[in-house]
C-alpha cells in the first residue's frame, strides 16, 4: 500500500573539522530536524507549519531550504504532486551545526521514501545541496553529505562531486557547546580571505592529510595535533564570544582538540570516552555562562545512519 504521509529525522553535523574547510564533516546523533510530509491530493507544495525556529524561517517555498531541495528533486524527475510540509527545527538556526542542511536532507529523503522513487543517496545529494545554497549562498557539502550519508565524510572534489566515507575510531566522542547567538553562514564565509600564502596552504593540507591518516589508523595523538585550521578559524574566532575560554576549558579537561563547528558559534571537542566527553561539555558550557551568554551542550558519538524514517 502506498504511503500518504511520512515523518523523517535528519541529524545535525559538524563541518570543516579543523583543517577540512568545505571538505570534511561528520553526523551527530543529536540534535537534528524533523520533517513531516503529507500528500495533499493537489498540485501545490505548501509549508503548513514551522516550529522551533522562533518565527524566523520563511514559509515561501522558494526561500526555505527544505522546499527548495524538494522542488529541485521533483523538477529533475518531472514529478507533479501536492505536498503539505511540517518542519520542526530541533536545533538552533545559524548554530554551526548544519541546521539548513538537515532540513534540506530531511526534505529530499522524505520525498524519496514517500513517493517510492528508490533514488540513491548520491542521486539525492545534488538536490540537498541546492537547498543548502539558499542559506549559505555557496556550493559546499560538508554538512549536507555527512547528514545524508552518515558517518565521517570527505568531499574529495566538487566537479564532479566525489564523496568518500572514512573509517574512524568507534570510541571517538564529540562534545558540542552551542552559545545562544546566531552566525549566518554567508556572513562567516564573507570574512574569509580569497587567497592564502603557499606556506599556509601547505600547512593546511598537511593537517587535513594528518587528520584523515589519524582517523584511519586510530592514532589519537595524530588526530589531536592535526585538528588545526589555518584558514577559517583565525577569522571566525572573532565572531564567537569566549572563544579562547571555551577552547581552554575543553583542552584543560582532556579534549584531544577543540575547534569551531562549521561557521560557528558552536564549538566541538573530541575525546575517547563518554564520561570525559560529558565533563568536557560541562566545562565548555561554564565558559559560555561566565561570558554572560546562554548555551547548551550535546554529547554524541558519530552517527553512522544519517536520516531515518520516524513513522
Amino acid at each position: 500500500m502506498s504511503l500518504k504521509k511520512i515523518k523523517v529525522f535528519a541529524p545535525a553535523s559538524v563541518s570543516n573539522v579543523g583543517p577540512g574547510f568545505d571538505m570534511m564533516g561528520f553526523a551527530l546523533n543529536k540534535p537534528g530536524d524533523e520533517i513531516e510530509i503529507i500528500l495533499n491530493g493537489g498540485s501545490e507544495i505548501k509549508i503548513k507549519k514551522i516550529s522551533g525556529d522562533n518565527s524566523v524561517l520563511p514559509y515561501y517555498i522558494d526561500k526555505n531550504t527544505a522546499t527548495v531541495a524538494i522542488q529541485s528533486l521533483l523538477k529533475k524527475y518531472n514529478i507533479k504532486t501536492g505536498l503539505d510540509i511540517v518542519i520542526n527545527k530541533k536545533m538552533g538556526i545559524g548554530s554551526g551545526l548544519g541546521s539548513s542542511a538537515a532540513s534540506a536532507v530531511a526534505g529530499v529523503f522524505a520525498v524519496n521514501k514517500l513517493l517510492n522513487l528508490k533514488l540513491s543517496k548520491y542521486e539525492l545529494l545534488e538536490h540537498a545541496i541546492a537547498g543548502e545554497f539558499i542559506a549559505s549562498k555557496g556550493i559546499h557539502a560538508d554538512n549536507v553529505a555527512p547528514c545524508l550519508f552518515g558517518g565521517f565524510v570527505l568531499i574529495r572534489g566538487y566537479d564532479p562531486i566525489d564523496i568518500v566515507q572514512l573509517d574512524y575510531p568507534k570510541n571517538l566522542y564529540c562534545s558540542i557547546v552551542y552559545p545562544d547567538i546566531e552566525i549566518k553562514t554567508c556572513d562567516a564565509r564573507a570574512i574569509l580571505d580569497k587567497n592564502v600564502p603557499l606556506k599556509t596552504a601547505i600547512a593546511q593540507a598537511g593537517n587535513a592529510s594528518g587528520l584523515v591518516a589519524g582517523l584511519l589508523t586510530k592514532n589519537f595523538d595524530l588526530i589531536s595535533r592535526s585538528i588545526v585550521d589555518h584558514l577559517a578559524e583565525p577569522k571566525r574566532a572573532q565572531l564567537i564570544p569566549c572563544y579562547n575560554e571555551i577552547r581552554e576549558a575543553a583542552l584543560s579537561n582532556g579534549a584531544l582538540n577543540c575547534n569551531i563547528s562549521g561557521s560557528g558559534p558552536s564549538m566541538f571537542a573530541f575525546s575517547i570516552s563518554k564520561d570525559k566527553a560529558q565533563k568536557i561539555g560541562r566545562a565548555m558550557l561554564r565558559s559560555v555562562v561566565k561570558g554572560g551568554l546562554k548555551g547548551r551542550i550535546y554529547v554524541s558519538k558519530i552517527n553512522d545512519k544519517g536520516p531515518v524514517v520516524l513513522k
